[in-house]
């Protein structure tokens, strides 16, 4: 007797999941792809102030390089997604690396073959933010495929992490490669590296034969499988997927707002002289700009291995991810009201990293709760959920700086964020499913 369509492919894909090995393989790799995404990501900004000298921007033109980013990162967060779920995530995150990798280790060619500095640097940028746009997306579709769901957890957190490692990274090696070499050898630095974990990639972890079979299907516009076609209307009847779509939404905001204005915050209300360094001290900077990151990295590390231990000691699935949702949308936010209610330094840095610490807790909760609504569509169902969260950002961020701007006071950001959050938080509590939506037949709540 054969069975049902929907156990058989359910079936096939357990059988297509990673092994032990394989996965502990694939975890470390990715995990330095995520460092190198961020290091690409942010070598512009690292670099702005002395490219600003060398070419005469002013601040209004060094801001349309640096936003000019998220123009294109807007762009490809579904397409990525959806790519993933057709050809692989993992196919698509390599192709992708491969040419954000050349475009940054080629920037600084890119900056002296005209006298139009300015547009140049703002085409790359924007070319290089619609190619890492699809890189989240085509990991949770990868993810959601090849790591058991008792493992999704841990292991999305442990990638999570290396956006941190990435922008430590660039901004202590780029910050010494910037006085030594100048600001060129940050992108070749990030660039070069990107394009040696593209090749290690490619030689070890990925067959040759899948790659070009990939390249294939991508030229001919076909799709892979008769399972690939979205279930559209099917996914958004469900008020559970509404739900994540808004959680993440107002967590993306809520980290871009405080990622935007903290380091404005802390030099604004705590100069040199308020707290007892002499002018010129660095040391300062380095403390609000460092340890929050430090903070977040253990951080994402422990929420994913206590939701995979929580879900494996019984508690059912959607308890555990509401849980790390009331880490990361709630008790988050409490910290961040903090900030606007202390007059020590000293707090507020422990009130920052506790913040950005326990935003981390969402990769445990809404972003491997994509995972279990759709597995066999989720990088497009997240790349339509990080889409609308960074379009909330960027208005969020715009939406701060006027609060600043009118009331004068730092009370009303951190207030914006704590109404953000809460509104995640009670949206995801009360419609948040673990249910599988991408199937016909009704399964059992987990």
């Amino acid at each position: 007797m054969q069975p049902p369509p929907d156990e058989a492919r359910k079936n096939a894909a357990q059988d297509a999941q990673w092994s032990r090995p394989e996965c502990q393989a694939w975890t470390g790799a990715l995990l330095l792809g995520t460092c190198l995404l961020y290091c690409a990501r942010v070598s512009m900004p690292v670099c702005s102030v002395s490219m600003s000298q060398d070419f005469g921007w002013n601040k209004k033109e060094a801001g349309i390089v640096l936003s000019s980013f998220f123009w294109g990162y807007c762009l490809t967060q579904i397409v990525g997604g959806h790519l993933g779920d057709r050809i692989g995530g993992e196919k698509v995150i390599l192709l992708s690396a491969s040419a954000w990798g050349f475009i940054t280790a080629a920037t600084p060619m890119l900056a002296h073959l005209g006298s139009t500095h300015l547009v140049f640097m703002t085409f790359s940028r924007i070319l290089t933010g619609l190619l890492q746009g699809v890189y989240f997306p085509a990991l949770t579709s990868l993810l959601s495929q090849k790591v058991r769901e008792s493992e999704r957890a841990f292991t999305y957190s442990t990638v999570g992490a290396g956006s941190q490692f990435g922008t430590l990274v660039t901004g202590a090696v780029g910050s010494l490669l910037l006085d030594w070499y100048g600001w060129q050898s940050v992108f070749y630095f990030s660039g070069g590296l990107t394009l040696l974990w593209v090749c290690y990639v490619y030689r070890y972890l990925l067959s040759e034969q899948d790659l070009i079979l990939a390249l294939g299907v991508l030229a001919q516009g076909l799709p892979m499988s008769q399972h690939t076609k979205v279930p559209w209307r099917q996914l958004f009847r469900k008020p559970s997927v509404w739900a994540v779509i808004f959680s993440q939404l107002s967590s993306a905001c809520s980290f871009f707002i405080l990622l935007s204005w903290l380091p404005t915050f802390f030099k604004e209300t705590f100069p040199s002289s308020k707290v007892g360094w002499p002018p010129g001290s660095s040391c300062r900077g380095w403390i609000f700009n460092v340890v929050p990151w430090l903070v977040a990295i253990p951080a994402s590390l422990f929420s994913g291995f206590l939701s995979d231990h929580l879900i494996s000691q019984g508690y059912r699935t959607i308890t555990v991810r509401k849980f790390m949702q009331v880490m990361g949308l709630g008790l988050s936010s409490i910290f961040a009201l903090c900030l606007g209610h202390t007059s020590s330094f000293c707090k507020s840095v422990v009130f920052a990293s506790a913040s950005i610490g326990l935003q981390t807790f969402n990769h445990s909760g809404i972003s491997v709760n994509i995972q279990d609504l759709a597995p066999s569509c989720a990088g497009f169902l997240f790349g339509v959920a990080n889409t609308a969260g960074a379009l909330a950002g960027i208005v969020g961020v715009c939406l701060g700086g006027y609060l600043i701007e009118t009331t004068g006071s730092w009370t009303s950001v951190f207030n914006l964020v704590a109404a953000i959050s809460s509104l995640g938080l009670c949206t995801f509590l009360v419609f948040g499913q673990a249910k599988r939506v991408d199937l016909s037949p009704a399964h059992e709540d987990l």
